[in-house]
């Protein structure tokens, strides 16, 4: 990996110094670089493009934005393959473009977190090149998990471990033996057990810090440590995956999932991260259950965890409310804060998602081309914006991603000749993958790409994308961007501290808390009208009917 020296924009000022805790209530909006904006119109998003709209992120109220990678890489992974953590993409711009970044940033009061992705590197990474041409035994192959086949000539993979996306989690190469992938086969795993792999990261993080970066996403946070104690076990139920294989195995013992070694290493990242005034801040993407993920939360390791939890819960009020219940629980617990998503880039945009019948196969419906069962884009919105609002009342960090302020719908019936994602190839054309919500942001009503760049986009928009524009959506009454810009202004100003009172007294279907700040948020997930509390309307998701009674799937903010 190379190293570099530390950027004269260095000296940026960090505005964070002024709440080091700002991140335990804040909104964070997910930037897909390469699906946000193009500045060179070439038809892929690039660090310029993002710099050219960060007015939009200052102007909607986010607290921060996150980058998934800007790395060079392949994109066999969508980034997640990366050549180079201390560089960037030339397709994407230059370290200069990122400083310039950085520091617009800053000076708009925003704050920049940066995806670290330490699992894997690149098969194209110098370290996995080194490693082929070293052979078997040697330290560069030390610093990946290379183990000899099974089977009379080695033909066998060392175990039954799968990837992620589909097929053996071993690859063998030409001299026989077989490299680990829990991933796309361009994504080797590192050796975690390596302490060069342990100082490379070191350096990583602090050559970021020193660039003004205010915090980090760790990707596949649970799977870095391995158990490597030969001979490797096999699971025995290969098919398993995520939580399910966890299941299969006490707590922190699975061969490479959510091990109890692994928190040695953000306890070390830890220091790293506070020994910089102020400390920076870091959040897991951990797919472990509820009381495991936030043990990665921790004040001394990384601060902050994702909630699939909540991301993955239906449309139900109770099952809501128990989730809401027990992440707060959790969060508390562990001295962390809890934090909220409902979309990001690799799942259905939640717009489409919250619609689609409980028992809906994802993969079968994106193959259907979103046709069956048909969705009901009007639906989907509105349910997208109640869902929302009850979101951003809720104690703790959001964490947007790019366009659902704009109520974007999932692209499902993108043609598969145009498809990205490796998970198409890799799972023999069942799964269809997630380049539905990746498509290119639109900008304007018109264009070729809507105004994400001069020219077309790497994946096609389809033309009701133009009704979605911010520019049709701009000062426009009741338009889903106007909702989320009103919804973080009222936001920033309501709330004060991290707890919130539920209501019992409420119709079936329907949520209701109090927050200690004097204002209540109430959710109606039932398909009835129903009265509202007393209290002054803040906000509503939907307006509301019969002279101020709360229509189904709407939520509204009351002051008390």
């Amino acid at each position: 990996m190379t190293v570099r020296s530390t950027p004269s924009t260095a000296s940026t000022p960090d505005l964070s110094s002024k709440d080091p805790n700002w991140w335990r209530q804040a909104v964070i909006y997910q930037v897909y670089p390469r699906s946000f904006a193009d500045a060179d119109g070439d038809g892929l998003g690039d660090l310029r493009g993002v710099t050219q709209r960060l007015t939009h992120l200052a102007a909607l109220g986010v607290d921060a934005l996150w980058l998934s990678p800007f790395y060079p890489s392949e994109l066999a992974d969508g980034g997640y393959d990366v050549d180079d953590y201390r560089d960037v993409d030339p397709r994407l711009g230059t370290l200069d473009d990122f400083d310039a970044l950085a520091a617009e940033a800053h000076r708009l009061g925003l704050k920049v977190i940066v995806d670290l992705v330490p699992n894997h590197t690149s098969h194209r990474h110098a370290w996995f090149r080194e490693a082929q041409a070293a052979g078997p035994g040697s330290a560069a192959r030390d610093r990946y998990v290379f183990r000899a086949g099974r089977g009379a000539n080695g033909e066998l993979p060392p175990t039954d471990w799968q990837s992620v996306f589909g097929g053996s989690a071993w690859q063998r190469v030409p001299d026989g033996q077989w490299y680990l992938h829990l991933f796309a086969p361009q994504q080797p795993d590192l050796n975690w057990e390596n302490e060069q792999v342990r100082a490379d990261f070191r350096t990583t993080l602090k050559f970021w810090c020193d660039r003004g970066v205010d915090g980090f996403r760790v990707d596949v946070a649970h799977a870095l440590v391995k158990d490597l104690t030969e001979p490797l076990r096999d699971l025995g139920a290969p098919e398993l995956s995520g939580e399910a294989a966890l299941a299969r195995f006490a707590p922190g013992t699975h061969p490479f999932y959510d091990r109890d070694d692994v928190h040695e290493v953000y306890r070390d990242w830890r220091k790293i991260l506070d020994a910089y005034t102020p400390p920076r801040t870091a959040v897991a993407e951990a797919w472990v259950p509820g009381p495991r993920r936030v043990l990665y939360a921790r004040p001394d390791e990384l601060g902050q965890a994702f909630n699939f939890e909540y991301l993955q819960t239906g449309w139900d009020a109770a099952e809501l409310r128990e989730v809401i219940t027990g992440s707060l629980a959790d969060a508390r617990a562990a001295g962390a804060s809890a934090t909220w998503v409902l979309s990001n880039h690799d799942v259905v945009r939640h717009a489409t998602r919250l619609v689609l019948p409980p028992d809906t196969d994802t993969d079968a419906w994106l193959l259907s081309g979103g046709h069956a069962p048909a969705v009901d884009p009007a639906a989907g919105l509105r349910r997208a914006r109640a869902a929302t609002l009850l979101m951003l009342a809720l104690p703790g960090s959001a964490y947007l991603y790019q366009g659902e302020e704009l109520g974007l719908p999932e692209v499902a019936d993108l043609p598969t000749e145009v498809l990205q994602d490796p998970i198409w190839e890799q799972t023999g054309h069942v799964r269809k993958g997630r380049d539905g919500c990746r498509v290119p942001l639109p900008w304007t009503t018109e264009g070729p790409s809507y105004g994400f760049g001069a020219g077309a986009a790497w994946l096609p928009q389809p033309p009701g994308f133009a009704a979605y524009a911010v520019q049709a959506q701009d000062g426009t009454a009741g338009s889903t961007l106007e909702l989320y810009r009103t919804a973080l202004r009222l936001r920033r100003k309501l709330l004060d501290g991290e707890s919130l009172t539920w209501s019992d007294d409420v119709p079936a279907g329907v949520l209701r808390f109090d927050r200690s700040d004097g204002w209540r948020c109430v959710t109606n997930l039932s398909g009835a009208v129903v009265d509202l509390p007393a209290g002054e309307v803040l906000l509503s998701s939907a307006p509301l009917e019969d002279g101020g009674r709360l229509g189904p799937d709407t939520t509204v903010w009351l002051g008390l």
